[in-house]
């Protein structure tokens, strides 16, 4: 398939392309990927922080002993484990709903959700192993660990649409990310800073509202119900718009590496 690629005329990894990409499935088939977002990964997200806040789970309350050290971190394991598997499944159907449109469709939402259930456990493992890698090659010294987010950059997406299995996915993306590394980064910077603008629109917008002292107040007695709501829906648009940016990065590569679907379909009959 390799030569299909290079068969093609202009051919390379655009940045751009991949951003089009990305807005315009959101632009077409809005109700599927703002849905799956705020269902599977706003939702999930803003009960199991209503629920930590409701029993009290809290640093302040672990240093005051309130609550005991077990308590505290049962909750954060609890939490950290659901957050990552309603996270993968988000981006499992996304992934559905992105190739979907590239494809020149729309994906249901049923269609959508279906695709990332179907795969949540293997889904789950690369997310664990996704982590767990990301965080040792942190620790060593930062550089290991870009250069390992670079080679995995789109082994949930390989996995969902190819069904490489677990240990394949990881494979799949480092075959499919060598030689455009520069652009994975580049895509992962801008992914990065998203997180961050949005992140910052929440602070601010909660400190508007509240003030410092007045938030440190109701955070002592709970999660604020509006910043848990204005949090759910930026968590919904910052969840639909890199998701559907990492599939389409996935999208770019394998077209660049394997050539377009016609162009495939065309060198089997040839």
């Amino acid at each position: 398939m390799a030569s299909t690629a290079a068969a093609i005329p202009d051919r390379s990894v655009s940045v751009g392309r991949i951003l089009s990409r990305a807005f315009a499935t959101m632009g077409s088939n809005p109700g599927t990927v703002f849905g799956i977002s705020f269902a599977f990964g706003a939702l999930p997200g803003l009960i199991l922080n209503y629920g930590a806040s409701t029993l009290g789970y809290s640093q302040q309350n672990l240093t005051t002993g309130v609550i005991t050290p077990l308590f505290f971190f049962s909750v954060l394991a609890v939490t950290v484990l659901l957050g990552i598997a309603f996270s993968m499944l988000t981006q499992g159907a996304l992934v559905r709903a992105t190739v979907a449109h590239s494809e020149g469709r729309e994906a249901t939402f049923g269609e959508a959700a279906a695709a990332g259930l179907r795969v949540i456990l293997p889904l789950f493992v690369v997310g664990i192993l996704f982590g767990l890698g990301i965080t040792l090659g942190l620790f060593l010294l930062l550089v290991p660990g870009i250069i390992l987010c670079t080679m995995w950059a789109v082994a949930a997406p390989a996995l969902v649409e190819e069904r490489t299995g677990v240990f394949g996915a990881f494979g799949r993306s480092r075959y499919l990310t060598k030689g455009a590394r520069w652009q994975v980064f580049a895509i992962g910077l801008m992914m990065i800073a998203l997180y961050w603008a949005f992140s910052a629109l929440i602070a601010v917008l909660v400190f508007s509202i509240y003030g410092m002292s007045e938030l440190q107040a109701i955070t002592a007695r709970g999660l604020p119900i509006a910043w848990l709501v204005l949090s759910g829906l930026i968590t919904t648009v910052l969840t639909a718009i890199i998701t559907t940016i990492q599939t389409s990065l996935y999208v770019e590569l394998r077209e660049w590496k394997d050539g377009p679907a016609t162009a495939v379909l065309t060198e089997v009959f040839a």
